[in-house]
């Protein structure tokens, strides 16, 4: 008896679409089908879709590879399987980084392996386990930070600069982020996965700590374009005019520094929209006042994640701008 109860899990292939019809739930229609899916063992299975409402009712099609799952009331639709398309997306991404930077692609490749195995090896589940959020990060970053930037950019005193401007930087972003998360009161359970995830572990979380290690992580990654590139810019204006001084080297380098800050600014803007528009159309669909709706923890939570990330990324640009003109100042000429 148990054995029949006990959960399966496994492939399936679409073979034919059997009856179709419209139901109504609530006043809202919903696709109903009989599907007949052929399994990974070769046995075929008629499967209903759409009987029950949901909110998201999915249209499934002839060749639509599937997840099933078969426990005491037979077989039912668990997800698309999204594997294929998602390995042959990286294949892609893999090739034209090679494409276009050549042997140094393979160090950026190298780099995001690094970056995933620490955040999966060593965070994720340090923070399962109970630590610190913050220390978890600050420590995962000490390591991410100086691996992944000399297998990007080289052993060299452009990376060397770059890796004290994002420290200088991070150092203050996690301020930042401990004092606005206190001042705006957040709890860090703004989120169904917050409470989904306290209640799951057994180990209490820190979500509060959880937040600010979200901030931190969440701006390593454009940090390092950032540093990066203004101190490959005072690198090239010193080797351009080995005469140029560190005011002057800091002037010009800043320039073009202000404008990055100004692109910079727009993009984060666009990314957060892209990312969060069904946030964003409950924020427009919200009958209340702005004001009000600005104070939801929900909405705080992510107005805090996205100003304190931007500054500091905003202050990456002056700091590593200035660290880099004093470290090619004196650089001679080879």
């Amino acid at each position: 008896m148990e054995e029949q109860t006990k959960e399966v899990t496994t492939k399936g292939t679409v073979v034919s679409i059997g009856e179709t019809k419209e139901l109504i739930f609530d006043g809202k229609s919903q696709q109903f089908q009989q599907l007949k899916i052929k399994i990974a063992n070769g046995e075929e299975v008629l499967i209903e879709n759409g009987g029950i409402p949901v909110a998201n009712s999915i249209v499934y099609k002839t060749n639509d590879r599937l997840i099933l799952r078969q426990d005491q009331n037979g077989w039912v639709i668990v997800d698309s399987i999204r594997t294929d398309g998602l390995l042959m997306l990286t294949i892609l991404f893999v090739l034209a980084v090679g494409a276009i930077t050549g042997k140094r692609g393979i160090g950026a490749i190298l780099s995001l392996v690094v970056s995933f195995g620490l955040i999966f090896g060593w965070l994720l589940p340090g923070l399962l386990k109970g630590y610190d959020p913050i220390l978890m990060t600050m420590s995962t970053s000490l390591l991410m930070i100086p691996i992944t930037f000399f297998l990007s950019h080289g052993f060299n005193r452009k990376t060397w600069t770059a890796i004290g401007g994002t420290l200088v930087a991070l150092l203050i972003t996690s301020g930042l982020a401990g004092l606005f998360v206190e001042l705006t009161s957040l709890n860090g359970f703004s989120s169904e996965e917050s409470g989904f995830l306290n209640s799951m572990v057994t180990n209490e979380i820190n979500m509060k700590g959880l937040l600010m290690a979200a901030i931190i992580i969440g701006m390593l990654g454009v940090l390092d374009d950032i540093t990066v590139a203004q101190a490959g810019i005072v690198e090239q204006l010193k080797a351009a005019n080995p005469k140029m001084k560190l005011v002057e080297l800091y002037k010009r380098a800043m320039s073009v520094g202000q404008d990055h800050i100004a692109s910079m600014v727009n993009t984060l803007v666009l990314v957060y929209a892209g990312a969060s528009l069904p946030l964003l159309l409950i924020f427009v669909n919200n009958p209340h006042p702005f004001l009000e709706i600005i104070n939801y923890e929900f909405m705080a939570e992510e107005i805090v994640r996205t100003l304190v990330g931007s500054i500091g990324l905003i202050l990456a640009v002056p700091i590593t701008t200035l660290l880099a003109a004093g470290t090619f100042e004196n650089e001679k000429k080879v």
